[in-house]
């Protein structure tokens, strides 16, 4: 592999948390193990007095500040560790306290921290329950010496019937199950970390770590519980890891059931929420009978109602009703599943061995049918309209709009929707401009590093390809098809939205390069450098994210302006932006006022639309300092 790997090397097992945090209780566990002492006669006396009973008294081991008065009606097997119980009220949730100590619980071969607060547990079996925990009302709490909570499973994503499987573990992030789903040239390398992985983290004993509280729970087997971590009246743990600290804690709650999976940092699984053999990445969460199986979830995306299966969902994606996702690989996310989106014709009939490829911020309207196999991956922050059945096809027109034909031409297949390039620019832009900061307000995760930008050298050098696409077509047809035009896909495009296509790609092209060009400007001048304008454009830099933006200006010709007529330019644009933006807002007043009587009345209008107004602030503020800058440097 020469391309710089996100795959963990697995010498390097130590630089990960899971690995390091079993190795770190695992040692605690001994060192609690090796401070006990055996039970007095007369402890033992005090024990059978207050209801407990045990298999062999001479098995259980106590601490030196053990109290038996904190120990009540309870059965010991095997080998026990009692930590110390002071009888102190611990809130055990819904305004309950209850004193800490053993009381009506059946303990089996496991050790009990200081401090713990134990009512009523059917059965604790092999597991080390760290200080400080609850464990109120549950059943079966155990765990088998072969255990891995939950790692190692084969998540299939994409392709159903396999292909691009993918083992799970604990640590999990977006980028790698991006390099290991959809690189498989480095499979052999993640599946030999993966082995390395398991036999760090098989301690032969469950854990339950410091400060968790587990209420009303009938089964929660084969599990790593994190700090802090808050189970409420789940309906199933089994063979899981949960990730939580007291400030990030996980919740898994309210009729949750959770299998073969992997919890990270801040999630939550509620109200009958499924994750089954899937990878929850931190602060994503499934709730309101969402149900998740064979799939990866990225940071700070929610999945309500509606059902994954066989993904790799990346962040902030909105999927907040019922509707269908199957077969995706959507790693960029920051896109939308809207009501009955039915994402899902991976079966051909013969096998569900098709899949779709999703762009960044693709936005899948309410009721829309899409069929396999499918390539958005090159359309980022595209729209597919409202009840559209889209056929298997490859678009790759950024910033676009599928949506039905606002005409028939003769020639065009009748299943064929109509292509809007670039309209998303041209009409839309509110929505891709507010996201950039809506992302940056709503993220909750502390250990993923997100691009929040969209106007970015990546997403630029797409809108410069589709431009070429545009421009290099017939110039004399009313339509174009796939055939005229490669990247259309299954649809087809005017002659006019052609043209508008260029020109919102143009735009947009030219305000990334001039706001490159502008901040290089300020740097040079805030370090005391000569403004020359022609080493600016021609000098190459360093800096690729410079580079890219000096040699994209060049190539599209603006070195030929004088710099001060750029920066007039970037004004202007910056203008255009800023109306374009109050526009698209402006448009849902027009209609909803046609429409609704009250809709003025119960709606702020865009000019008071928190969003348009930052922008036009925004924007004034640029002008300002580029009539400032201009003035410092002169004609």
């Amino acid at each position: 592999m020469n391309r710089q790997s996100a795959i963990p090397r697995s010498d390097r097992l130590d630089d990960l948390y899971f690995p390091r945090i079993v190795q770190h209780l695992k040692e605690k566990r001994e060192a609690f193990h090796s401070g006990m002492r055996p039970l007095s006669h007369e402890e033992i006396k005090l024990l059978e007095a207050a209801g407990n009973r045990a298999e062999d008294w001479s098995a259980l081991r106590v601490s030196g500040g053990f109290s038996p008065g904190h120990v009540n009606n309870s059965h010991f097997f095997g080998t026990c560790f009692l930590g110390s119980f002071d009888g102190s009220p611990v809130d055990v949730g819904t305004s309950l306290r209850l004193p800490s100590g053993i009381h009506d619980s059946i303990i089996i071969d496991s050790a009990i921290g200081d401090g713990c607060c134990i009512w009523n547990a059917k059965g604790v079996n092999n597991c080390f329950i760290d200080e400080h925990v609850v464990l109120y009302n549950i059943g079966t709490l155990s765990c088998a010496p072969s255990a891995t909570f939950g790692n190692g499973r084969e998540i299939v994503v994409g392709i159903e019937t396999g292909g691009r499987e993918v083992l799970s573990f604990a640590d999990m992030t977006i980028a790698i199950a991006q390099e290991a789903a959809m690189q498989r040239d480095v499979i052999e390398a993640y599946n030999q970390f993966v082995a390395a992985y398991l036999e760090r983290i098989r301690i032969g004993f469950g854990i339950i770590e410091a400060g968790s509280r587990i209420c009303n729970c009938p089964r929660i087997i084969d599990t790593f519980i994190g700090a802090g971590a808050r189970c409420d009246n789940a309906a199933l743990i089994e063979n899981a890891t949960i990730l939580s600290s007291p400030g990030e804690p996980a919740r898994i709650d309210d009729g949750a059931y959770v299998r073969n999976s992997c919890i990270q940092w801040g999630c939550r699984v509620s109200s009958m929420g499924i994750v089954d053999d899937s990878v929850l990445t931190e602060h994503s969460h499934v709730e309101r009978h969402g149900k998740v199986t064979h799939s990866i979830i990225g940071p700070n995306t929610g999945i309500a109602e509606g059902e994954v299966t066989a993904s790799l969902v990346g962040p902030f994606v909105g999927f907040h009703h019922q509707s269908l996702l199957i077969g995706a690989l959507w790693p960029e996310g920051k896109g939308n599943v809207a009501y009955g989106a039915n994402v899902g014709s991976n079966h051909t009939s013969k096998a569900p061995d098709q899949e779709i490829c999703c762009g960044e911020g693709l936005f899948f309207g309410l009721g829309v049918n899409i069929k396999f196999p499918a390539d958005f991956s090159r359309s980022p922050y595209s729209i597919i309209a409202t009840g559209i059945t889209t056929l298997p096809q490859r678009v790759t027109f950024p910033f676009s709009l599928i949506n039905a034909p606002s005409r028939r031409f003769d020639g065009v297949p009748p299943a064929y929707n109509e292509l809007f390039p670039g309209w998303v620019l041209s009409d839309n832009l509110y929505t891709v401009a507010r996201n950039e900061g809506k992302y940056v307000k709503r993220n909750k995760a502390r250990r993923s590093v997100f691009t929040f930008e969209v106007f970015r050298p990546e997403i630029v050098d797409l809108m410069a390809a589709a431009r070429k696409l545009l421009c290099d077509a017939a110039a004399d047809k009313a339509y174009y098809t796939e055939a005229d035009i490669p990247g259309i896909g299954k649809n087809f495009m005017t002659r006019q939205n052609l043209l508008r296509g260029i020109d919102a790609y143009s735009q947009h092209i030219e305000r990334y390069c001039l706001n490159g060009l502008f901040r290089q400007c300020k740097q040079l001048l805030a370090a005391g450098s000569q403004i020359d304008s022609s080493t600016i454009l021609s000098a190459p830099s360093g800096d690729a994210r410079r580079e890219h933006e000096r040699s994209l200006l060049v190539s599209e010709g603006f070195d030929q302006r004088p710099l001060r007529r750029n920066l007039e330019r970037l004004a202007e644009l910056a203008d255009l932006a800023a109306r374009s933006i109050a526009s698209a807002k402006e448009k849902d007043d027009i209609r909803g006022r046609a429409v609704m009587e009250d809709y003025a009345a119960v709606h702020t209008p865009a000019a008071e639309d928190g969003f348009v107004m930052e922008t036009a602030a925004k924007n004034e503020t640029l002008k300002k300092d580029i009539e400032a800058f201009i003035g410092r440097i002169g004609g």
